[in-house]
């Protein structure tokens, strides 16, 4: 991935290529001390994801976003702020900011949102190519989202959304949602465990599988409500499929502020997918 910043702190700058490096998360192709230079640059480097500092002089970064908008780049933009003023978070978000970051600058918040911006942009090539399999000569699509297979890729982009694309148990979140909706069943009517022994030879460590990646999802959720507690994942998921005391709890965990953290329910979660891709 290739990752530009623009920040008026060169302190933050080397700061900030030092997390990405160390941790492998891309390459820093480039960066500048002011709005101005960073949107000349940005067009032309076209970076996967750009960090960008709100508070600057001359152009603030929701300007820079915005005008990096116009030009029709499609960088994600993750905003790096110390302000947390809900009408300025929101006017971000309205401008096209995908996440933001607090400062002083924190490297496990700074590691998770990147990969999680970068599962994000993986996810939407594959999708992409998936859809392509099914346009025909005239470039029609042949699928529509109202069929089985326009279900099972909208629970993808959920899991890819709380970041547990990339744990085994989504595979087995997915054909649990995918036998539900060919038998037209729901989950509140029947237990997991007889679930996993019609899908698997080896049930148990099926639900294991299942309950560490939605152990996984219910931490990277959490972790957005402590970063930003108006980001619209965590506002569409936090009490859909998760319960939200269990979501508070994790993040009083995180926070350092309790012993213990929030307990998952698959059944809860797997029939919180299923309303969502309903709607």
């Amino acid at each position: 991935m290739k990752i530009y910043i623009i920040e008026d702190d060169i302190i933050v700058i080397k700061m900030l290529e030092n997390i990405i490096e160390d941790n492998d998360l891309g390459t820093v192709c480039g960066y500048a001390l002011n709005g101005n230079d960073g949107i000349a640059e940005i067009s032309v480097l076209c970076p996967d994801i750009v960090l960008i500092d709100l508070l600057m002089p001359e152009k603030d970064g929701i300007a820079v976003v915005k005008e990096l908008k116009s030009m029709n780049i499609n960088s994600k933009f993750i905003m790096i702020s110390q302000v947390s003023s809900k009408n300025m978070v929101g006017k971000a978000y309205t401008e096209g900011v995908d996440f933001f970051i607090s400062k002083p600058i924190n490297v496990i918040e700074v590691t998770t949102i990147i990969k999680n911006i970068i599962e994000k942009i993986n996810y939407k090539t594959t999708l992409e190519n998936i859809k392509n399999l099914f346009i025909n000569d005239g470039g029609t699509i042949i699928i529509s989202e109202d069929t089985n297979l326009g279900k099972i890729k909208k629970i993808q982009l959920i899991l890819n959304k709380l970041g547990m694309s990339g744990e085994k148990g989504a595979k087995d979140i997915i054909s649990i949602c995918e036998y539900l909706i060919n038998s037209k069943q729901n989950m509140s009517d029947i237990n997991i465990n007889n679930i996993c022994k019609k899908l698997s030879s080896n049930s148990k460590n099926m639900e294991q599988r299942i309950r560490r990646a939605v152990s996984k999802g219910l931490t990277n959720i959490s972790n957005l409500g402590i970063e930003d507690y108006m980001n619209e994942i965590f506002i569409l998921y936090s009490n859909s499929v998760y319960n939200f005391e269990d979501v508070k709890s994790e993040m009083d965990y995180i926070r350092g502020k309790s012993k213990s953290g929030g307990k998952i329910n698959i059944k809860k979660f797997i029939d919180g997918l299923m309303i969502h891709v309903d709607n």
